[in-house]
């Protein structure tokens, strides 16, 4: 599969899929929505191979060689301009340990999101059609290598989400799509110029010897890359790194999303429906934490390093607010939302411990969070489907009359928590366990355990009002699960436990990249003191 495009292949057959939609009928909707089936689950069989054939000894960080399944060719290549000189753009592709987790777990929560979007009632054409390019610019996000094709693909994920929670959510749809945009059109801009900065900062030697300047990621992570007149060389005594390095956080983060660029958030997910939810809370919020390890910790390391405290300081808060928020809801759907602000808190508590274990535990956090949300947000959808409420006060006893219905939603339950056993547990521990390890947060990785408590407190109060005790006769003829919503439910309950009882077949996937960021961070110090960088 080495020579093979098979990133091509998983990347753009989704906007193949659109296409075919486009000329389809729009009276044809049961065949816009198998044609949409169909693309997803062979999305999903091509990430299995890739898992089957990933090569778990390679790893590096700005190595070409330590990625796998590389494609590049010259895709822009434009001579002529007098100060610049000539402008080359690659179409680069590869995966490593940090990025092949989610292209799997972005081809299995959209596949579960296309059953999801089974009875969406309007605009079946334009809503799949979006759906499917909403698809591409996900999965290209963690296979792009060049940072201007990054971009491409981070602003494609821009314009159907839009659409996707304005046309087809809530009540209030438009004006949850509005603050969707702006919030991460303001991120967009500020990485375009970080972007910018960087291109006219870095420069790639040709094969003739001549040098150019790139936007290749991999270069950018080079120190020997830059050149010494670019205002964002570490070479450079008068360099702008440390604001290139918020323009691309902030950036990130709003994605998130990290505390105070929070607030979208909870609108979004209420807004809109179910299936959108679920992609929402299972693929991009990881887009804001993958851009942060993909691109501020191996540019920007020393910069990292400085501010890790900062780092681990936003995720405690993410934890805490998040689940106070959480639990102050009365919306079903709304308290799974702020849940999610505060595992992501997690992630990024992880990340800033800098060392194997903690960044480790992150990644995989990163991965169990969209399989548990993406459930959680999907039983939400189904008590919805038959009640058209979200109330948790409104319900009471539905265990006694969905008894399957409601033994899918304790293990997503007790998988939230941190049930030793399930795939939240092991994730969850590991954080803390990195972030103990580092004397630099352990202050406040003891702080962030209060979320272990909140977490429980918020998910148990909630169980016991929805589920427990004597049933709301108002309910006594709500059917259990249909064949549909076991197909949805299911696959993430086997995820969650398989990975909970042995979770190595994901750590030793991502092990050996994590452990050369870990080092790479360790020894740009050295290199950076030694040229006055520090």
């Amino acid at each position: 599969m080495e020579h093979f495009p098979v990133l091509s292949l998983i990347t753009f057959l989704p906007l193949l899929g659109m296409l075919i939609i486009m000329f389809i009928p729009k009276t044809q909707e049961l065949l816009i929505k198998y044609l949409t089936l169909a693309i997803t689950g062979i999305q999903l069989v091509v990430s299995l191979f890739i898992l089957a054939a990933f090569n778990y000894a390679k790893g590096g960080v700005f190595d070409a060689n330590s990625f796998q399944f590389i494609e590049k060719f010259r895709w822009i290549d434009v001579s002529g301009f007098s100060w610049i000189g000539q402008i080359k753009i690659d179409y680069f592709l590869g995966i490593d340990g940090i990025s092949a987790p989610l292209v799997f777990l972005t081809a299995l929560i959209t596949f579960i999101a296309t059953l999801a979007s089974w009875n969406i009632p309007k605009s079946i054409k334009g809503y799949f059609a979006m759906f499917l390019l909403l698809d591409t610019g996900m999965v290209g996000v963690f296979v792009a290598l060049d940072f201007f094709l990054f971009y491409i693909f981070w602003e494609i994920m821009l314009l159907p989400m839009y659409f996707l929670i304005g046309i087809w959510g809530g009540p209030r749809k438009e004006y949850a799509a509005i603050k969707f945009f702006i919030y991460t059109l303001l991120g967009s801009v500020l990485i375009l110029l970080a972007i910018i900065g960087l291109y006219f900062s870095t420069q790639e030697t040709l094969a003739n010897g001549s040098k150019v300047f790139t936007f290749n990621m991999l270069e950018m992570m080079n120190f020997a890359s830059y050149t010494e007149t670019g205002i964002l060389s570490p070479l450079n005594p008068a360099n702008l790194r440390l604001y290139a390095f918020l323009a691309l956080f902030i950036g990130f983060a709003i994605k998130i999303p990290m505390f105070p660029f929070h607030t979208w958030l909870p609108d979004a997910h209420v807004e809109a429906p179910t299936a959108i939810s679920v992609i929402l809370a299972g693929v991009l919020l990881k887009m804001g934490t993958y851009g942060i390890l993909r691109v501020c910790y191996p540019m920007f390391p020393e910069i990292t390093v400085q501010l890790a405290w900062y780092i681990g300081l936003f995720g405690m808060i993410n934890i805490i607010y998040g689940a106070l928020c959480a639990m102050a809801q009365k919306d079903f759907k709304k308290l799974i939302a702020y849940s999610s602000i505060s595992h992501m808190g997690y992630v990024m508590l992880g990340m800033a411990s800098l060392n194997t274990l903690g960044i480790s535990g992150a990644v995989f956090q990163m991965f169990n969070h969209g399989t548990i949300t993406a459930m959680l947000f999907i039983i939400v959808g189904v008590i919805y489907d038959r009640a058209h409420t979200r109330g948790v006060d409104d319900f009471g006893g539905l265990a006694n009359q969905m008894p399957i219905y409601t033994g899918f939603t304790t293990l997503a339950f007790f998988a939230a928590i941190g049930l030793p056993g399930l795939s939240g547990f092991i994730s969850e521990s590991f954080v803390f366990l990195g972030g103990f390890g580092s004397e630099n947060i352990r202050v406040i990785t003891i702080i962030s355990t209060l979320g272990i408590l909140l977490g429980a407190g918020y998910m148990l109060w909630t169980m016991q009002r929805i589920y427990l005790g004597k049933l709301n006769e108002k309910w006594s003829k709500l059917p259990d699960l249909t064949a549909r919503e076991y197909l949805m439910l299911l696959p993430l309950s086997v995820v969650i436990i398989f990975l909970g009882v042995y979770p190595s077949a994901m750590l030793n996937l991502m092990n050996s990249s994590v452990n050369s960021m870990v080092k790479f961070l360790a020894d740009a110090q050295v290199i950076f003191k030694s040229v006055g960088g520090l």
